[in-house]
């Protein structure tokens, strides 16, 4: 039987520390599965989805915890998270506007009172080309009931975005 493995990690930023991270999952005979890993202010942080054999699956957390130079947290995790299992709708979301403190708040708060499950979210800035303005960039996952009114989140959406000044597109993923 397989068990299902989310290891979080962040450390100081260097060559070489994937591929001791891979080395140590595939020791165990884990398979990595998913992950998103990144170099953020100076530091490597990720997240990190493995497969195991159950029987190694403790071996590999304390083998994880051995790297001193990443602080590391590993979680049993499922295939399928709880709402998801009901979600019928997968959504993409794509933001970019006037960079400024409280776009991510007021999106997710539309997000929740609908009922929609952010399943990954990335975001950065860069420079406007004009006018040098640092502009926001925001891209989701998501996943949404069957009953779920799209046109209702777009309004929603929409009168977040003439505040905000940006742009958003919604669609229907496939």
């Amino acid at each position: 039987m397989t068990q299902i493995l989310v290891i979080t990690l962040i450390g100081d930023d260097r060559p070489g520390l994937v591929e001791r991270l891979a080395g140590i999952v595939t020791a165990h005979h884990g398979n990595w599965l998913e992950s998103s890993l990144a170099q953020l202010a100076g530091k490597f942080a990720g997240v990190v989805k493995v497969g195991v054999p159950a029987d190694r699956a403790e071996a590999l957390g304390n083998a994880l915890r051995t790297l001193s130079d990443l602080k590391i947290t590993v979680e049993a995790g499922t295939d399928l998270p709880g709402d998801a299992q009901h979600a019928t709708r997968r959504l993409s979301f794509s933001l970019v506007g006037h960079d400024r403190i409280g776009i991510v708040r007021e999106v997710s708060q539309v997000f929740a009172r609908r009922g929609i499950n952010v399943e990954k979210f990335t975001s950065r800035t860069s420079s406007a080309p004009m006018s040098s303005e640092l502009l926001f960039h925001a891209e989701a996952e998501l996943l949404a009931s069957a009953d779920f009114d799209s046109a209702a989140l777009k309004d929603d959406l929409e009168r977040i975005s003439s505040d905000l000044i940006v742009d958003i597109d919604l669609d229907e993923a496939v």
